[in-house]
């Protein structure tokens, strides 16, 4: 039954940003990193715009990227590429390699680059 908004109610997910980067396919794999778990953009720290991966940003940006102080854990800053969600550092961190919100999973080599984008 809908609201008086003329909404459900349910859940309603953001639009999904647009994630810049190379070759990029609508579920955020790239030219870098495109097997079926790389699934994973973020919102770069120096820029605030959303990437598909590092090396997207710095072939891209024009200046040097800048990783996520521990203080800002909370930030939103990852983005689900199959379901569009968003989350926290905090909860990415901690995940299990695997979207929160869809069950998606992500790639696991992922946490060998954690330092190129988080404080650690």
């Amino acid at each position: 039954m809908a609201g008086e908004d003329g909404h459900s109610g349910g859940c309603v997910m953001p639009l999904r940003p647009a994630v810049l980067g190379l070759n990029v396919d609508p579920e955020t794999r790239c030219a870098h990193y495109h097997s079926p778990r790389d699934v994973v953009a973020i919102r770069m720290k120096c820029c605030n715009v959303w990437y598909a991966c590092r090396d997207c940003h710095d072939a891209l940006a024009g200046h040097v990227a800048q990783q996520w102080p521990r203080a800002e854990r909370d930030v939103t800053a990852i983005l689900c590429g199959v379901c569009g969600a968003q989350t926290s550092i905090r909860s990415y961190l901690k995940s299990a390699d695997a979207c929160l919100f869809c069950d998606a999973p992500f790639n696991p080599g992922c946490r060998e680059h954690h330092h190129l984008y988080f404080e650690m």
